[in-house]
């Protein structure tokens, strides 16, 4: 239990450090495009902008997931052991009872959300909960569960804002870039181009620090699930129906990809090294190699 707290201080001070972060970035990007057009209403727009960023990112990060992905309320008498497993595990934590969606789609996948264990939110699609024995099922509960203890949902949730954000301001730039040109005559024809090219691989340097946040948070989830449930196999089984259904889910969305226990575009071919970087999730058979290694 000691672990647990220590992750999630951990992860509420990587919240706090990425809202810092993200706003330096947002800001810096602000006071670039206000040098090289010469109108600084770009930097106290990009300012103002990365604050109200943060707080929705803080506040509603679990409503927007939510709805971005077609999830409803799960019925209590019609998904009752849904509602049984989750209120199981958030008992066996110690932590309130999230609520709990359900999301139509043939597509076997589950995830969770909130920015803390009080307004937490675990849902599940309609075919996860057709192809999953109870074991398997209260495998990917405890995952899930992991999350919303661990507080990386947040962490998650942020740094999702700060490359949606970043993308949207260097496309901005390059907008007045290429239509406005630059009005500020004493600008350094240097500075405007490291500048240029900052606002371009700022939303790609940016998304690969998300994608490497997203799969570490995978992999620690697996292990504190299979801690939870103290039956890896539960798990790692559950991975194997994941890993061998390849359809994409209906509602797939690269805004919400990451919080799900599995890519919901489906199971990616094998292929080199440089595009697990832009991948979301590690891939299925190392996550069941490490369960199956397990002592427990």
């Amino acid at each position: 239990m000691n672990h647990v707290a220590s992750l999630a201080s951990s992860n509420v001070r990587k919240t706090w450090v990425l809202m810092t972060v993200f706003f330096a970035v947002v800001t810096g990007l602000g006071f670039l495009m206000t040098h090289y057009t010469g109108n600084s209403s770009f930097l106290y727009s990009a300012a103002l902008l990365s604050i109200v960023m943060n707080v929705v990112a803080y506040w509603k990060s679990d409503t927007i997931a939510i709805s971005s992905s077609g999830a409803i309320p799960a019925d209590p008498a019609q998904y009752a052991q849904l509602h049984a497993l989750v209120e199981k595990m958030a008992a066996q934590e110690g932590v309130p009872k999230p609520r709990v969606y359900i999301i139509n789609d043939p597509a076997p996948n589950a995830f969770a959300t909130g920015r803390n264990p009080a307004h937490a939110a675990v849902a599940a699609t309609t075919g996860l909960l057709h192809i999953m024995n109870q074991a398997e099922l209260e495998g990917v509960i405890a995952h899930e569960m992991s999350h919303v203890v661990n507080r990386d949902i947040l962490v998650s949730s942020v740094a999702v804002v700060l490359v949606g954000l970043v993308a949207s301001l260097s496309n901005l730039f390059i907008h007045a870039s290429a239509f406005g040109g630059s009005n500020n005559e004493n600008r350094s024809p240097l500075f405007a181009i490291l500048g240029f090219i900052g606002i371009i691989v700022a939303p790609l340097a940016a998304n690969l620090v998300h994608l490497a946040i997203s799969r570490k948070r995978e992999s620690l989830a697996d292990l504190s699930g299979a801690e939870l449930t103290r039956d890896p196999e539960g798990l790692a089984s559950a991975l194997e129906k994941l890993e061998q259904y390849s359809r994409p889910m209906q509602s797939a969305s690269a805004a919400t990809a990451h919080l799900f226990i599995s890519n919901p575009f489906g199971a990616l071919p094998a292929g080199l090294s440089f595009q697990r970087l832009f991948s979301t999730h590690p891939p299925l058979e190392e996550r069941i190699a490490v369960l199956r290694g397990l002592k427990m």
